[in-house]
């Protein structure tokens, strides 16, 4: 996946990962943005399709990595 592609996150997508990258769980995430446990779950969702990562950590370390985060 070209890194065009990766930086196509939305703002909110960006402001989880910026959560999730401060250790934060998906309903500790969903308490601060407002929003359900499932909205931050289906966030995480499409931001790890979105860098193509294994899982959530892997997602962070790609987007810290390439200046998302």
């Amino acid at each position: 996946m070209e890194n065009e592609e990766k930086q196509n996150l939305t703002i909110r997508e960006k402001e989880v990962l910026e959560y999730a990258k401060n250790g934060l769980s998906n309903e500790e995430i969903a308490n601060i943005i407002f929003v359900s446990k499932h909205t931050t779950k289906a966030h995480m969702s499409s931001i790890i399709k979105k860098l193509d990562a294994k899982n959530r950590t892997h997602a962070v370390h790609i987007a810290t990595k390439i200046g998302i985060i």
